[in-house]
């Protein structure tokens, strides 16, 4: 089974912020340049369905495929979490429909980003089930919704992350592992990472590719680093297990700067299709 090779818009964003750029501003210039890359779809953060009709009409424009988007959602609130539900939906039908998307990556909102707030036994509970009625709304559509965590829900016996994919139907919600956060959630762990795949490996239907050395985001992707992605698509393989590969690899303090976000995601490209 083959897959394109996508890219996230994340990096970009903080690649070109770094450089006194903004990639939302000269969009459809930073997606030729992904274009230029060599990564053959985009993963955009979509926002409203506005923004998806922006999006497929650029990305179509650049010559990407648009294969998957990545929606915020807010699900742990009782009185958001029908509408955040909707909003998903319209969201990513409308990208189906425009672009032929067929995989929504959500994450659902902390109670602040990057804040130490921690959400309630009885709000975790409520998002696993707004979860699952999202993943049964998108599938009855036709659409796959794969579940992503960041390292705050790794915090305090990792009892969110573990919710989210216990409690929620495996039909309706599938899985998105983003190797590094789950390194990073749990103080720069490969046992935990390695665990949380045998846990629900089955699952993944998309990785986030990203590479750290001793515990800071590299400038360009590759496999060997913080992260065995060797020894990932190794057990990936020997189960027949063929997520969509999307390239996340964003600098942040400490980063090394050496390359523009050309050149840097060229690399990136190159080192993810050798892992391939």
């Amino acid at each position: 089974m083959s897959f394109p090779l996508v890219c996230n818009t994340y990096p970009w964003i903080t690649f070109l912020q770094r450089d006194g750029r903004d990639f939302e501003a000269e969009l459809a210039t930073a997606l030729g340049e992904l274009a230029a890359s060599g990564a053959e779809s985009v993963e955009p953060i979509l926002t409203s369905v506005e923004v998806a009709d922006r999006y497929a009409k650029l990305t179509e424009t650049a010559g990407l495929k648009m294969v998957s988007i990545y929606v915020n959602s807010v699900l742990h609130e009782a009185d958001a979490m029908a509408t955040s539900i909707d909003e998903v939906v319209r969201i990513a039908t409308r990208a189906q429909a425009q672009a032929g998307t067929n995989i929504v990556v959500t994450n659902p909102r902390p109670i602040s980003w990057g804040g130490p707030e921690n959400k309630t036994d009885a709000e975790i509970l409520r998002q696993a089930d707004a979860l699952n009625q999202l993943g049964a709304a998108l599938r009855r559509e036709g659409l796959t919704l794969a579940y992503h965590n960041h390292d705050s829900e790794l915090r305090i016996g990792a009892r969110e992350f573990h919710h989210m994919l216990v409690a929620t139907d495996p039909a309706n919600v599938k899985f998105c592992l983003d190797a590094h956060w789950i390194y990073r959630g749990c103080d720069n762990s490969t046992v935990a990472l390695f665990d949380a795949v045998e846990l629900y490996g089955n699952r993944i239907v998309e990785l986030h590719l990203r590479q750290s050395t001793a515990g800071v985001w590299n400038e360009t992707f590759s496999a060997t680093g913080d992260i065995d992605y060797r020894r990932l698509m190794t057990w990936l393989g020997d189960r027949d297990l063929h997520p969509l590969l999307t390239l996340e690899q964003a600098v942040e303090s400490g980063s090394p700067h050496t390359m523009d976000a050309l050149t840097a995601h060229r690399a990136s490209v190159a080192a993810a299709r050798d892992l391939i």
